[in-house]
């Protein structure tokens, strides 16, 4: 396995450990992955880390599933890289239940061996 693609199977599988570190509604574990300035852009706007982990801590919102649909797309330059992936979940936001189908992009840098998250952006998928 070429170096590349020992990156690109890290970053497949951080992924899936941050999905899962959500879905255990586990706000300190959620917050290894995320570097201080991450921000999620969402339809509702931007959120900051702190609004964020906020949320998860309060038990407003909380998840109980987050299903990637097919192979992510990564993309690795240097110390950045871009992974774009078809996400499912079921969130409750204030005990009411959001079921959704996104596309997520996630942007993660390398400090110190360690990729962090530093942006986040979903998009819903559109019906049809």
């Amino acid at each position: 396995m070429s170096a590349d693609e020992q990156t690109v199977a890290e970053l497949r599988g951080l992924a899936e450990d941050w999905a899962a570190a959500i879905v255990a509604n586990d706000a300190e574990l959620i917050s290894v992955f995320m570097a201080e300035e991450w921000v999620i852009v969402s339809e509702t706007g931007v959120s900051t880390k702190g609004e964020f982990l906020d949320e998860i801590l309060s038990g407003r919102l909380t998840h109980s599933a987050m299903d990637r649909i097919g192979e992510p797309h990564i993309r690795v330059y240097g110390d950045t890289a871009i992974v774009t992936a078809r996400v499912t979940n079921t969130a409750h936001y204030n005990g009411r239940r959001f079921d959704a189908d996104e596309w997520t992009t996630d942007v993660f840098r390398r400090r110190d061996d360690c990729w962090f998250c530093v942006h986040s952006h979903i998009t819903p998928v559109r019906p049809g």
